[in-house]
């Protein structure tokens, strides 16, 4: 209870009180007694037409990490105004304006060209908005720390990118982030490593489903098969088969078994094509899945009638 200074209901004596921010009410649970009624209007204060409303809002776009000043940057004037301006003015005009712009301190200054390039890459690997967000507050935190010293900018970016993706499970591996830097992907796992240990940034151990439905769109499977896919590896999780091995190859090994079970035509190669994976890994563990699971006779079965 944050309003005023009453404690308790004046009609039953109940302190069991609700303040309710949105309507600026103090309510008593027990009996229902409004105690407190402040009539707070929170609509705006001019109706909208047509395009007005543009110039009308006081509010700005809304803070982003992304770009190296949260998007708080400001403009000196309006180039509209240069026609009015005498040649004096037009010189302090333009000079202010350098200044203004100008980045000042070191942090500032590679934050602007990694987050240019975190931009580029998030973009090329489809990363999803809030994990690009997430990443660029990786990486802020990791200048501000002074991990980036010592390093290259882009395998901190990498690294920062690849932690922000196994945060929020969007399935991209360390090949597909190598692909898009010059760098390889075992200095990639090495600073993504070194800043979840110094910033202390828990990470979950990947699973096998996260990847299913970003394969199965591109094998171009039907739902059933997808459907069938996560079941197979629900109860290889329960059985503990997937302990210890790829989540990619299970999911693509997943994905071949649910193939051959829903009657879809897909060959060991396409499925180690997309998933990044060799066909030897899916023939082990589709042999695993086979196995543990006794799907040994459906298989068969639906080979004879083939």
């Amino acid at each position: 209870m944050k309003s005023g200074k009453i404690t308790k209901c004046p009609n039953c004596g109940s302190k069991d009180l609700y303040w309710d921010r949105k309507r600026g009410e103090v309510i008593c649970k027990k009996c229902g007694l409004v105690i407190e009624d402040k009539v707070i209007d929170f609509s705006q204060e001019w109706r909208e037409f047509s395009d007005q409303g543009e110039s009308k809002r006081r509010v700005g776009s809304p803070l982003t990490y992304t770009k190296h000043d949260k998007g708080l940057s400001t403009k000196i004037g309006k180039s509209g105004d240069l026609s009015k301006m005498s040649p004096s003015e037009k010189r302090m005009y333009y000079r202010m304006k350098k200044w203004q712009t100008r980045i000042s301190t070191p942090i500032e200054r590679n934050l602007k060209f990694a987050l240019a390039e975190l931009k580029r890459v998030a973009s090329f690997l489809d990363v999803p908005k809030i994990a690009e967000e997430d990443a660029a507050m990786i990486y802020r935190m990791a200048a501000e720390k002074g991990l980036v010293r010592g390093r290259s900018m882009e395998s901190v970016v990498a690294g920062a990118l690849y932690a922000s993706c196994r945060r929020h499970g969007v399935p991209r591996t360390l090949d597909e982030i190598s692909n898009a830097f010059p760098l390889d992907k075992k200095e990639i796992g090495k600073t993504y490593r070194f800043i979840c240990r110094e910033l202390r940034i828990r990470i979950l151990p990947t699973s096998p489903q996260d990847y299913v439905q970003r394969f199965a769109s591109e094998l171009h499977l039907k739902p059933k098969t997808v459907s069938r896919a996560v079941e197979i590896i629900k109860k290889a999780n329960k059985l503990e088969i997937t302990s210890g091995k790829g989540p990619m190859g299970i999911a693509a090994a997943a994905l071949y078994v649910a193939a051959l079970l829903c009657g879809e035509k897909k060959t060991q190669r396409d499925v180690a094509d997309v998933a990044g994976v060799t066909e030897v890994t899916i023939r082990n563990r589709y042999k695993e899945l086979l196995e543990k699971l006794k799907l040994e006779d459906q298989i068969k079965k639906i080979r004879e009638k083939a």
